[in-house]
């Protein structure tokens, strides 16, 4: 891992357990001001007071949001914006697992609408800072779930016809992260705004708590034989923490080093395919899909 950059801004996601809380704790300890965007006060608020804690920076706060909800991630991003005038680094964490298809109140499967639509809003909203505070990162959680599908499913996103199985649906929507980072990483070419998405490894996190007793209790028998959170934030932490990062731009890391994903993964196709639609499901004008590319 490179030397440690302090005094920066990082906002991240998913940061009140698991993966993003242990990612969170090592950037304050580097003196890092940390926003972080939780769903659950009393747990954001802890969180917070542990952060500060540990030294992070004078900026460090709580933005309460439910990244399910579009228009809960729209004004965390209006919040974000309010509270700091640089943006170094943004750490795309939270993510979710369902056992059933659910949908979200703006009608989309919650899975995808959680672990992509939330990343790609998100992100667009705060691009405009991250390029006046370049050079600049963002960095996603992806997986190598990814690998469990064969594609991007286009002509049912939602899953509302094909058979919903829970790991395929997760590793489809982690196959849309690392789809975006791609192209995101294509339009960002020269701007100083660098994108890069990673597999953390299997991780004993929270990750599908809330699926019931059996979900609940397979998951604690298998906690001792995965990676701690600690272990698993390593490649978050150095990607976040790289001096150099952009001759990476747009590269999915694993164990610390650039990894090839799958083929469906380098799709350049179905990457642009993918940026097109979820721009439309978001509900962004043309022009804010453009200015992505200026």
């Amino acid at each position: 891992m490179g030397n440690p950059i302090s005094g920066r801004v990082v906002v991240v996601t998913g940061a009140t357990s698991g993966i993003g809380r242990a990612t969170a704790l090592a950037l304050a300890e580097r003196g890092d001001s940390l926003l972080v965007v939780a769903r659950d006060p009393a747990r954001g608020r802890a969180l917070i007071d542990e952060l500060r804690a540990k030294g992070a920076g004078a900026l460090t706060g709580l933005v309460l949001a439910d990244l399910g909800v579009l228009a809960e991630v729209r004004q965390a991003a209006s919040e974000i914006l309010d509270a700091t005038p640089q943006i170094d680094v943004l750490l795309n964490n939270a993510g979710v697992v369902h056992l059933e298809r659910k949908t979200t109140q703006d009608g989309f499967e919650a899975t995808f609408a959680v672990n992509h639509l939330a990343y790609f809003l998100l992100t667009l909203l705060l691009l405009p800072r991250l390029r006046e505070s370049a050079p600049s990162r963002i960095v996603s959680v992806a997986s190598d779930a990814h690998r469990f599908v064969g594609g991007m499913q286009f002509d049912d996103l939602g899953w509302e016809r094909a058979t919903y199985r829970s790991l395929k649906v997760y590793g489809h929507s982690k196959l849309a992260n690392i789809l975006f980072t791609r192209e995101l990483a294509r339009r960002l070419a020269g701007s100083g705004v660098t994108a890069v998405c990673l597999h953390p490894g299997a991780v004993a996190t929270g990750l599908g708590r809330d699926n019931g007793i059996f979900p609940e209790l397979v998951r604690k028998l298998i906690a001792p034989f995965m990676r701690s959170p600690a272990s698993g934030a390593a490649t978050s932490i150095h990607l976040a923490t790289l001096p150099d990062l952009a001759p990476h731009a747009g590269a999915y890391f694993a164990n610390l080093k650039p990894r090839a994903p799958s083929k469906a993964a380098c799709d350049d196709d179905a990457a642009a395919r993918l940026w097109a639609l979820s721009t439309e499901m978001c509900g962004l004008d043309a022009r804010a899909d453009a200015a992505v590319s200026k």
